[in-house]
């Protein structure tokens, strides 16, 4: 498994709409895993999408189960994942590998419904709340060639610098 490097704004790349995944085989097996290893080298990540890494597939995957107290479903990969339906709104903070130098109020679904093929291409329905539908939506929104940074509440009053984080291994 390797880290992959994580693309940052303001890179064109990240603007771009993904490709729905056709095939699961042995080389998206491996690049799974490689983005697997990319997430959880980051502090704090919850999710990646594909496309951060300069990947235009329709992939990402989620694991809010660190965070103490959030209700989830584990470690899920979501393959052409779909959000079904969504209720309720509350904003919430967010930040990103993509954007690293900062977090932002943004108003997303409170409880969603989801479709998503896992790495067996088996098709999972999901439905999730809170801090991990939240998760799932920032993901998603990468697929779409969107940003946190798109959906800010204000742009004058929610967008905050982020304290600055070690990265694994730092001293």
């Amino acid at each position: 498994m390797s880290v992959l490097k994580i693309l940052t704004f303001p890179d064109e790349r990240l603007k771009q709409v993904a490709e729905p995944v056709i095939d699961i085989d042995e080389k998206l097996l491996t690049f799974i895993k490689d983005l697997e290893e990319t997430m959880r080298s980051g502090p704090g990540s919850v999710g990646i999408a594909a496309p951060q890494t300069g990947c235009l597939l329709r992939l990402a995957i989620i694991d809010v189960s660190s965070k103490p107290d959030i209700k989830s479903h584990g470690r899920l990969v979501l393959i052409n994942p779909e959000i079904l339906s969504w209720d309720g709104y509350a904003v919430g903070r967010e930040g990103c590998m993509s954007v690293p130098d900062y977090t932002g109020s943004v108003i997303r679904a409170e409880r969603i419904k989801l479709s998503a093929m896992d790495e067996a291409g088996d098709e999972q329905k999901y439905e999730m709340e809170g801090y991990e539908a939240r998760a799932v939506q920032h993901e998603i929104d990468h697929l779409d060639g969107l940003l946190f940074l798109d959906r800010l509440v204000s742009r004058r009053g929610d967008l905050h610098k982020r304290k600055v984080y070690k990265k694994k291994g730092d001293k």
